[in-house]
């Protein structure tokens, strides 16, 4: 399988936080995720077998180590547990940001056409799903293109295409390796899970290191280093990503099928006026029907999903709640709603045959707008996420209080760089396209 090229992330806050250790007598077993190392006394020099170091946590300077932290999990017994609080205290100060359903344009893709790196992303789309995805994004028809088993693999697609773009601009791998959080916009998540390198192939390569010390030395060396490969001893996984989102098109696309559902944004309310507007449509509908909020986007612009009769007395009752205007969205049913029950079990089934690793930055969720380190709470997050409201108001609103200084919206549309700037008009925010 072939793979992304490794993302480098600046590296890490403490050796020792959130650490928890199960010591037994005087022997202890400690990972680095899948980085063992055994030892008599935590203070004493020790040795280990560098065979078992298998993630690449390359990038350290002295000056960003408290911008990250090292991750760290137990072994106990033949289980592994990972702290899925690793990341609560993350600072951003740069960060990627990845689009969702809706984004996709007939004409994306055209940059990637004549840049390598990222055409290859595309044919490599194409042995998965078997048909030429790049002369769909590029030539539509929009009917296509639109379509939930379509769009969201394209968008996917054209959104790591567009971090090779980036990377090729001068500059632009500088600004790769800057990255300390990522996050995406419903299927985005998965696109930001995939530049984090949570889906993850083995590739065990790197020296004998003979002491904690120089195992750390290693860990942390430069991405400038003369021979940076000699770390590489795990690669992203573009081929495993674009599996589960084809598998989630076509899981929503179903479960849509199943049952006459629509969504509506609200243009000019606040959530708790949307909210009163969606209680009143409830009213007047079964219980088929109802409607909630689905997407929590940004002051004033939310996203309501539901069956198509609460739907329609949503529109109906929009103005005299005082919203400026609704759009019906152009997607298959109630996303982000109990209608895409039928979804999860499928989507359950496909991640737990996926290996997911911890990332190697903070992946912020849709679902309760945290990061989350644990590959099992990971796995379950994912699969509860078509089903749960998006809280990406949350998410953007928490970046910029904990200090977010630069962003970069990478994909098809220029939705997320519109929230970014509407939360914060002082926001710095690049788009970059493929």
């Amino acid at each position: 399988m072939q793979a992304l090229p490794l993302h480098r992330p600046p590296i890490l806050r403490s050796l020792h936080s959130r650490l928890s250790l199960s010591i037994s007598s005087m022997t202890s077993s400690v990972l680095l995720p899948s980085m063992k190392i055994s030892f008599s006394a935590l203070d004493s020099s020790k040795s280990f077998n560098s065979s078992s170091f298998r993630h690449g946590i390359r990038s350290f300077n002295p000056k960003n180590i408290d911008k990250s932290r090292v991750f760290m999990s137990v072994s106990v017994g033949s289980r592994t547990t990972v702290d899925d609080a690793l990341f609560a205290d993350y600072k951003p100060t740069c960060a990627f940001l990845f689009p969702g359903q809706g984004a996709q344009a007939v004409g994306m893709g055209l940059e990637a056409q004549i840049l390598p790196a990222a055409a290859d992303l595309y044919n490599k789309a194409n042995d998965i799903l078997g048909f030429d995805l790049l002369d769909v994004c590029t030539n539509g028809p929009k009917d296509k293109l639109d379509s939930t088993v379509i769009s969201q693999p394209a968008i996917y697609v054209t959104s790591l295409a567009a971090v090779e773009v980036l990377r090729a601009r001068d500059g632009g791998q500088q600004i790769i390796d800057s990255v300390d959080v990522t996050c995406g916009l419903s299927l985005g998540e998965y696109t930001a899970l995939a530049f984090a390198g949570a889906f993850r192939t083995h590739q065990l390569t790197g020296h004998d290191i003979q002491s904690v010390g120089h195992l750390l030395d290693a860990a942390f060396r430069d991405t400038r280093s003369d021979k940076p490969d000699q770390m590489n001893t795990y690669k992203p996984s573009f081929e495993d990503g674009l599996k589960l989102v084809k598998l989630r098109g076509e899981a929503m696309q179903e479960a849509a099928d199943a049952a006459k559902s629509a969504m509506v944004s609200i243009i000019g309310l606040d959530s708790e006026n949307v909210q009163l507007l969606c209680d009143a449509a409830n009213e007047e509908v079964d219980e088929e029907n109802k409607v909630q909020i689905a997407n929590f986007l940004c002051p004033g612009n939310y996203a309501v999903s539901g069956g198509v009769k609460g739907v329609e007395a949503v529109e109906a009752k929009a103005k005299s709640f005082k919203a400026r205007m609704t759009v019906r969205l152009a997607v298959a049913g109630a996303f982000h709603t109990s209608f895409m029950e039928p979804a999860v079990s499928r989507l359950e089934a496909a991640l737990a045959a996926t290996e997911i690793r911890i990332p190697r930055i903070p992946v912020i969720s849709n679902v309760d707008a945290q990061p989350h380190a644990d590959p099992d709470t990971i796995k379950k997050i994912l699969a509860r996420q078509v089903t749960s409201p998006v809280q990406w108001e949350t998410t953007v609103k928490t970046l910029l209080t904990k200090g977010l200084k630069k962003s970069y919206e990478l994909g098809p549309g220029k939705v997320i760089a519109g929230i970014v700037k509407r939360m914060d008009r002082s926001a710095d925010m690049e788009n970059i396209g493929a």
